[in-house]
This record gives C-alpha cells, sequence and structure tokens, in this order.
C-alpha cells in the first residue's frame, strides 16, 4: 500500500482488499489503526484504501455473558488475568460450538444405538446441521464445512477502521451496516476496467503511448548523438594536445654516457659508447650509445641542417611513441637541435641479429633459430596492424637482440628523417641492404615501402638464420654486389624462368621452413603470404618439431644455449663474485672474531656464552677534548684513524679480540671468544706495554711538537659476551668486570698502565712482569680497591712489536 502511494498512484484508482482472520497481525484498538503508539501520517494516508475481510465478530448478550464467564474460570482455575491490552480472541469461541456440535452427534448416536467407534457415521451426523451456539447461529453444510460469517472493515480517513457489510455464509445474504468511504473524495468503487483496458487496447492510450514512444526514441537519438559528437570532439582535442605536446623530444644536454674506461665516472657532457652493430667492407659500424634518464639508449646520428616540424610528422612521432611491443626497440625520442639531429632509441646489449648470425663462437640449434624468426614475424605483425602499416627496411642489422635474448625491430617509422642517416652510408652499406629489398621496391623505389615488400624482407631474414649466411652469401665470392642487386631487379624474361633468388636448401634447413621462404619470395607480391598466415605456419612448424615438449621444456632448451653461450662470461662474473666473497669475507671477520663470523655464515644462532675469567683493557687519550676543540673535524678524524691504525698493527700479534672504539676510548679483551686459561692477563698486559710504547714515538700530522698521553686500566674477572643486533651486528661485553675495568682507566695517570688486584694475582703465575703498588684508590661504584703500577715486562715480544709497526 505504500509503495503504491509512494508512486503517485491516486487512491480513488484502487483498492487493496486484505483477509485478516486475526485481529493481531494489525492493531486495531479502539477502532482506529496504529502502530505501536505513533500514528504514521504517511501510512494513514495509503491504507486510506484499504478493506479488510474478517470474521464476524458475534455482539448478542450471551457471547458477552460467556466471555465474562470465561475470565471469571480463568482467574478461578488457573490464577491467570489477561494482561493490559489484550483483547479477548472471539475466534476462542468456535471451539465451544464445537463441543456442541459433538454432543449433539453423539447425542443421535447414542438414540439410535448406534456405535460411537465408528467415527464415519458419528462424522455424517455433524454434516448438514445447523444450531444455536454462543457466536451465533452455526451452519455446517453437506460437505462437513461451515459457513461462517464475515464482516467488511474499511479505513477512513482518520485512520478509524469500522464495520460496513456483513456476509451471513448460512444465507449468503450480504448486508451493508455503513457507508464505504471511497478513497480519494471518490462517490463510487474504481471501474472495473481501467481506462486504457487491461493490455492497453483504448486507442486514445495507444496514441498517447506512440508519441510518448517517438518522443523517447528522438530524444534518446539526439541524445546519443550529441554524445557521440562530443566524444569525437573531446578525443580530437586530445589527440592534438598529444601531438603537440612533443614528449618524444630530447635535449642534446639531457644525454649523458658513463665513459668507457675502467673507473666509469659519468662525464658532463655528452660522450659515446659502442657497440658493434654490423659488418661492411670487413669494417665495424658501431652504434652510439648514452645515459638517458637512468638507462642506456641508443642515438643514431641524422646528417640535417634543419628540421621542420609539420603536422605529418608530429603525428607520425606521437605514433611512434605510442608503439609498444616485446619485438620492438621502444622509440624513446628524438633529439632536434641542430647540428646534434638524432634518433633515440631502446638499447639492446647483444648487438644485431647479424653479430649473432656471425658470432661462430655462439651455437643456434633449431629450437633458437624458430625463436629468433618468430620474434621477427611477431614485430612485422605488430607493425602491419599499428598506424604506422609498414616497416619498409627490415635486414638483419636492423634486428637487435636484447639481454634476455629477445629479438626486437628498429628503424622504421620516420621516412623523411632516415633518408638523411641513409645518405651517410657508403655505395657498399646500401648494395648491402638492397639485397633486403623486394624486387618490384628496387625498380621503383619511388614506389614506397610496403606490406609485401617487408614480407619479402622476412623471407631473407628467415634464410640468413636459417643458413647463417647472409643473403646472397655464396653468389657475392663470384658476382659483384651491383650484379647481384641488377639481377634482383630484372623480371623473368619467360613463363618458365625463374626469379634469381639465393639459395636456402642444404641438409640442417628444415624442407618446411625452406617452402615458407620461397614463399616469400615470390615475384608477384599478391603470392606472398601475409603475415598473420606466415605467422600461423611458423607457429605450427615450431609445434610440430616440438611435439611432446611444454613451453617449460622450450624454455629451459633456450636457457641452456643461452648458458652455454655466456659460458666465458660466467666464469669471469664467478671469479669476480669470490673475490668479492673473499673481500666480504674478510670484512666480517674485522667486524666480529672467527668463530662468531663462521657461526653466522653457517646459518646457526650465536647465543650468549659466560665467562669465568677474561682480561679487558680501556684506554683514553688525556686531555683529548681540548685537542679536539684546537683541532678542525677532518683534523680529529685524521688523527684518531693514525691512532688506531697503529693500534690496530699492534695487536694482531696478540691473544686479543678488539671490541671497539667510542671515540678516543679503546677497548679489547682476552679470553674471549676462545678461552686461553689465564694467558689473558698477560696477554692484556704484553699488549698494553706495547701500546704505550708506540704512543710515546706517534707524533700527530697537525701538531707535530704535541704527544699524546694515554692512560690505560686493566681489570681481570668474569663477563658476558654475544652479539647484539642484525644491522652492524656488534659483539659485546656485559657484566661487573667491564665496569671496573673503565673505572681503573678513568682513575688511572697519563702514561701508566693502572691495573687491579685480580689482575695482578694472575700475573703472579707469570715471570717478568715489573709491577709497583700504588695503595688505596677510591673507585666510584666500588669502593676503596688496591691496586698496581704495571710499569714493564721481560717479554721481547712488546719491544719487537712495537720496533715492526714503526720501522
Amino acid at each position: 500500500m505504500i509503495k503504491a502511494y509512494k508512486a503517485e498512484y491516486i487512491n480513488g484508482e484502487f483498492v487493496f482488499f486484505s483477509v485478516h482472520l486475526f485481529n493481531n497481525m494489525w492493531r486495531f484498538g479502539d477502532s482506529s489503526w496504529k502502530r505501536g503508539d505513533e500514528f504514521d501520517t504517511e501510512a494513514k494516508k495509503a491504507f486510506e484504501a484499504l478493506m479488510t475481510f474478517r470474521l464476524f465478530e458475534p455482539t448478542s448478550d450471551e457471547f458477552r455473558d460467556f466471555q465474562e464467564d470465561l475470565e471469571l474460570r480463568r482467574k478461578r482455575d488457573f490464577n491467570w488475568t489477561s494482561p493490559p491490552g489484550d483483547d479477548f480472541n472471539f475466534f476462542t469461541s468456535a471451539f465451544h460450538d464445537v463441543i456442541i456440535l459433538i454432543s449433539l452427534a453423539v447425542n443421535e448416536t447414542l438414540g439410535e444405538s448406534g456405535n460411537l467407534s465408528d467415527g464415519y457415521t458419528l462424522t455424517r451426523k455433524m454434516w448438514n446441521r445447523t444450531f444455536e451456539g454462543i457466536s451465533g447461529l452455526v451452519t455446517v453444510n453437506a460437505n462437513g464445512d461451515r459457513d461462517a460469517d464475515y464482516s467488511l472493515w474499511d479505513m477512513t480517513v482518520n485512520g478509524e477502521s469500522t464495520v460496513v457489510a456483513n456476509f451471513y455464509g448460512a444465507t449468503g445474504e450480504l448486508e451493508f451496516v455503513g457507508d464505504i468511504a471511497w478513497p480519494g473524495g471518490a462517490t463510487d468503487p474504481p471501474p472495473d476496467t481501467p481506462f486504457c483496458g487491461f493490455e492497453n487496447e483504448n486507442p486514445a492510450c495507444q496514441i498517447q503511448d506512440s508519441v510518448l514512444t517517438i518522443t523517447i526514441i528522438v530524444s534518446c537519438c539526439l541524445l546519443l548523438g550529441g554524445s557521440a559528437v562530443i566524444l569525437a570532439v573531446y578525443r580530437k582535442l586530445k589527440r592534438d594536445a598529444a601531438i603537440q605536446s612533443r614528449a618524444w623530444q630530447i635535449k642534446w644536454e639531457e644525454l649523458q654516457m658513463q665513459s668507457d674506461h675502467a673507473r666509469g665516472c659519468r662525464t658532463s657532457s655528452f660522450s659515446l659508447g659502442s657497440v658493434s652493430l654490423k659488418t661492411e667492407e670487413g669494417k665495424q659500424v658501431f652504434t652510439q650509445t648514452a645515459f638517458y634518464q637512468g638507462r642506456t639508449v641508443a642515438v643514431k646520428r641524422i646528417s640535417q641542417d634543419e628540421v621542420k616540424m609539420n603536422r605529418e610528422i608530429l603525428i607520425e612521432l606521437k605514433n611512434m611513441r605510442d608503439l609498444e611491443h616485446p619485438n620492438l626497440a621502444r622509440f624513446i625520442g628524438l633529439c632536434v637541435d641542430v647540428p646534434n639531429v638524432a634518433i633515440v632509441n631502446e638499447y639492446c646489449p647483444k648487438g644485431s641479429l647479424m653479430d649473432i648470425l656471425q658470432n661462430d663462437s655462439i651455437k643456434l640449434d633449431w629450437l633458437f633459430k624458430y625463436s629468433l624468426i618468430s620474434d621477427v614475424i611477431k614485430g612485422v605483425q605488430y607493425l602491419h596492424r599499428s598506424e604506422l602499416s609498414v616497416h619498409g627496411r627490415l635486414n638483419s642489422s636492423n634486428c637487435l637482440v636484447d639481454s634476455r635474448f629477445v629479438l626486437k625491430l628498429i628503424d622504421f617509422g620516420l621516412p623523411s628523417l632516415r633518408e638523411g642517416a641513409s645518405q651517410t652510408l657508403g655505395d657498399h652499406a646500401l648494395l648491402t641492404k638492397s639485397l633486403y629489398g623486394a624486387p618490384e621496391l628496387l625498380r621503383d623505389p619511388k614506389r614506397g615501402p610496403t606490406k609485401e615488400g617487408d614480407i619479402y624482407s622476412v623471407g631473407m631474414l628467415m634464410g640468413e638464420v636459417a643458413t647463417r649466411q647472409g643473403p646472397y652469401e655464396a653468389e657475392s665470392k663470384n658476382m659483384e654486389l651491383s650484379e647481384i642487386v641488377d639481377k634482383i631487379k630484372c623480371p623473368p624474361s619467360g613463363s618458365l624462368s625463374q626469379p634469381f633468388r639465393p639459395q636456402v636448401a642444404g641438409e640442417n634447413v628444415d624442407s618446411s621452413i625452406s617452402e615458407l621462404i620461397k614463399a616469400c619470395w615470390a615475384e608477384d607480391p599478391k603470392d606472398r603470404p601475409n603475415v598473420n598466415s606466415l605467422n600461423a605456419s611458423i607457429v605450427k612448424i615450431n609445434r610440430k618439431k616440438n611435439t611432446g615438449k611444454g613451453i617449460l621444456d622450450n624454455l629451459l632448451n633456450r636457457m641452456e644455449q643461452y648458458a652455454n653461450n655466456l659460458e666465458e662470461l660466467v666464469e669471469e662474473r664467478t671469479a669476480a663474485f669470490l673475490e668479492e666473497k673473499k673481500r666480504a669475507e674478510t670484512l666480517l671477520y674485522e667486524l666480529l672474531p672467527r668463530v662468531v663470523a663462521d657461526q653466522l655464515k653457517q646459518g646457526k644462532a650465536v647465543d650468549p656464552e659466560s665467562y669465568d675469567s677474561v682480561t679487558i683493557f680501556f684506554s683514553d687519550i688525556k686531555g683529548f677534548t681540548e685537542l679536539s676543540a684546537q683541532s678542525t673535524p677532518m683534523e680529529v678524524v685524521m688523527l684518531l684513524n693514525d691512532l688506531y691504525t697503529c693500534f690496530d698493527g699492534i695487536i694482531e700479534h696478540f691473544d686479543v679480540y678488539k671490541v671497539e672504539t667510542i671515540g678516543d676510548a679503546y677497548m679489547v679483551v682476552s679470553g674471549v671468544p676462545v678461552r686461553n686459561g689465564n694467558a689473558h692477563a698477560r696477554e692484556i698486559c704484553n699488549m698494553a706495554l706495547a701500546l704505550l710504547k708506540a704512543v710515546g714515538s706517534f707524533r700527530i700530522r697537525h701538531k707535530r711538537d704535541q704527544k699524546l698521553h694515554m692512560r690505560v686500566g686493566i681489570h681481570t674477572g668474569p663477563c658476558v659476551a654475544g652479539v647484539v643486533g642484525l644491522k652492524m651486528p656488534r659483539y659485546c661485553l656485559f657484566g661487573d668486570t667491564v665496569n671496573t675495568a673503565s673505572r681503573m682507566e678513568s682513575n688511572g695517570e697519563a702514561l701508566k698502565i693502572h691495573i687491579s688486584s685480580d689482575t695482578k694475582v694472575i700475573l703472579e703465575d707469570f715471570e717478568g712482569f715489573n709491577i709497583e703498588l700504588r695503595g688505596a684508590v677510591e673507585l666510584k661504584g666500588k669502593g676503596v680497591q688496591t691496586t698496581y703500577w704495571l710499569l714493564g715486562s721481560s717479554d721481547k715480544c712488546v719491544n719487537a712489536v712495537t720496533e715492526s709497526e714503526f720501522t
């Protein structure tokens, strides 16, 4: 109802009848329609067209007495009272009438001495019977169905429901007890048949619908036409903007190149690398390579004094820029800065197809050859479908091979600009390129490139790949190139004469490939296959030759071929890798103890480890803060580098491990990570004497007359050591021994070695150490400790090591 009302139907146009058997579906309390406790204005308005059929509700005094008696018995027998608002369901009176009906049937059966167990007979006693029940007159027809009474309820504009008619089922009488409030202000019910008819058969509606349909169709056509015009104008404006944007233009200053020298420094101006592309007259012709926007590109110079940018060239440059295919070398841009006019293309490091075929060290099986031929055909197929339509200059020097051995075509498009590049070639080069041209184009150079001419050139490339020989290579041994070109131009004199073509048949040439090549060389361009049929033929041949091999097998074979061809390069790179690995391992051994580094290399976890006794060395430079204030940061760095380089060379002669350096502090330990009994005290003390002697001879670069005053502190005790961190991991020591050694250093004196009593006790096991009692010293956080000065050692290694470092 609400949906029809919201769809703007007029209430006078429809009436909705609802069969309502139970009054708890919608609440009609106090003869008004409610939903909860709130009136819904919109719903009431919509439900003006609602009429509801419900069972006739008795209104007799007997029924009201029955209802009151039922309430009393419910309270007396079950101690239950209806909650407020729960109306009495008059339908329950039907159960009372059922009992009366059964009783009448039972009494009549007993009066006839009948059997009450005969359900069939007992049931028939209830049929075709009328009696006065509590709800009124009850009639059961001959079929055993009750002829019930119904009431028609109508909802008014105020949302009230009232009885407007009663229907008595026993007599079939319809009694109107009120007036029906027809919705929408109508005085009569809606017509049985709509104005336009159920099937829209009214002519007046048909004319109206036809006009409306025609109007809609014309409007849609105008809308579509306008949209098409707007879209066409937008696309044209967008294309013109793309043409005028000159996204292809490259400034000469933007082209840079990494130097060919070993240092690989990039020059500030444009420099050229060189890669061989083809051989002409025994000389190598090189392509120029440049560095542009982070990648290497190929640069082809054009000898032109000026470049006229008309709309035709701008459109072709835009089309060139839009071309993108795996078998086309991408056009990067054009430099029009006279005299440095150049075409910039994608760089392919493996050189040209000619280089690959002439390199005997590269082994090409037929799988590899099929792949190269397929790449050529796919590239030509894409060009024939593109805006450029043709290539026009196909030859083996214009087929480049990238680092993945994928063949890519180049030198397509821009015919007016490429004429300038062709003029710089010698006669021999032009004649060599003419060997790939179709006969009809050689006879009439002004004819321009054609798709049939490209197919002829593809046939020449297929023959070159199949035989690994240039076109007419066998014939060129006895003939000049000019004579060969003249014979190609000359058409056959008779129907039986054959056109002049190179020989491709041989033991190593597949017959199906040979037939396909000859079809591409047909004298009549119409007899040559198009690029689509050519691609289908090569795919079929390739599938036939590789029966039983999947894509993965072919890929593996191709990669195996590639690996064999690059064996020498792999060996060189392997040697370089091993050298770099050796350097990395050396650096790792400098950062971490060798035992720990080996565990990390093997992928093992390095767990922290506890040590019962180690000896730790701390040193710093007294007055380093004042010295730093009088020096520049560069001078401070150079000072520390010189000093610690000297120290690092000395400690290599002792069984110690350098933990770290922080500013002027130098920390060394012995007995970690490899235990050495009590020798750690001896090793640290001998090392400390050697370092102290080296400091006495050390000279500061920027203050030659000033000497360094180093303080040294040594302590022996337990500690825990382990690797900390993942990035730049450090082998660190933890424990009170580290703190005590630091306090020994900070409470020491310049050019003296301050040792603890624990260290002195262990040194007594070794002869040759000169130790002097210092006395009681207050150590921060440790209280009063008895400490000693280490004055010297009889170990000859101390003097030998120091002298060797300054020799």
